[in-house]
């Protein structure tokens, strides 16, 4: 706690100083790693492509799954991908959240204006409407369902000899490679959930994070309805994880747990998913006795 009380501390400290204009230019840089890892993870679906495809349409078929599971290659490599633009995104959300505070104290007459402009509005309305109050919100540190400078950023690496349907192609294959590769966390020792630290020791929890971000901006540059692609990638996800749960002698079977609870991360972190569609896909029961044995976990060691 101590630690992230310095951290918080430092980031205000870093926002008084260079202030929004600075902290724009902050951004942009980070966007600019972010992409950097999108477009690696694109040449990793395209790859695989035909081994993602057929998964896509067989997901909820355990003996078809296992076939195409040794089909893949970089599995590994796309989670790391992933984890490493949560853990990027992470950090940009914590220096929003320290320019709010900085603007809060300096110029609350124009944040409210600001807050309340941003409460009318809705991801699934007019999209140039929602982006520019968006973009605004964004401006003044205000968290936002999708980040207008990740849009920017992914819609600006869009190339001619792509068209919006390949591009929503690989987007839809890209969720589809981080959901069937999930069991593979479990292979990490590092994978284990530290309930002292409220995350994964190799920052996984940051998979949360980069999910439901990407997802939002690449199908809102798409032009395609969100929810319902997430929801295509929870069952993807709830399934491949309750056939791991079926594995009882295999070495998965160790981080089974602390996995499960990724899931759960994924769910509470979207504006996009509730806890309603996820019980619909993966048995409330299972993410209630994963969070039981992390809890049992914490109290042996401390005690």
């Amino acid at each position: 706690f101590q630690v992230f009380l310095k951290l918080s501390t430092s980031l205000r400290s870093l926002a008084e100083l260079i202030g929004p204009f600075g902290l724009k230019f902050l951004n942009e840089n980070l966007m600019w790693h972010i992409i950097s890892q999108v477009g690696e993870l694109k040449k990793l679906v395209s790859d695989n492509m035909d081994a993602l495809v057929q998964m896509r349409a067989n997901y909820d078929n355990p003996e078809a799954m296992s076939d195409l599971q040794k089909k893949l290659t970089g599995s590994e490599n796309v989670l790391k991908r992933m984890t490493i633009v949560g853990v990027i995104l992470s950090f940009r959300s914590m220096i929003q959240d320290a320019l709010e505070e900085i603007m809060d104290r300096h110029c609350p007459f124009l944040m409210r204006p600001i807050k309340c402009l941003k409460d009318f509005i809705y991801p699934d309305g007019d999209i140039k409407v929602t982006l520019g109050v968006y973009e605004m919100a964004s401006a003044a540190g205000l968290p936002c369902e999708i980040d207008p400078a990740l849009v920017s950023a992914i819609a600006n690496m869009q190339t001619d000899n792509s068209s919006i349907e390949e591009e929503f192609k690989i987007t839809c294959l890209l969720l589809v490679f981080i959901a069937v590769s999930l069991p593979t966390l479990c292979l990490d020792p590092n994978s284990f959930y530290s309930r002292e630290h409220g995350g994964h020791q190799n920052n996984i929890h940051c998979l949360a994070t980069a999910v439901n971000h990407l997802a939002a901006a690449m199908f809102t540059v798409q032009r395609k309805n969100i929810q319902t692609q997430l929801q295509e990638f929870l069952k993807v996800a709830s399934s491949i994880l309750l056939q791991l749960g079926q594995n009882v002698e295999r070495v998965e079977i160790k981080n089974r747990d602390s996995v499960y609870l990724l899931l759960h991360m994924i769910v509470e972190q979207s504006p996009f998913l509730s806890q309603d569609m996820l019980e619909m896909c993966f048995p409330y029961v299972l993410l209630r006795n994963a969070y039981r044995e992390v809890h049992k976990t914490f109290i042996h060691t401390m005690g």
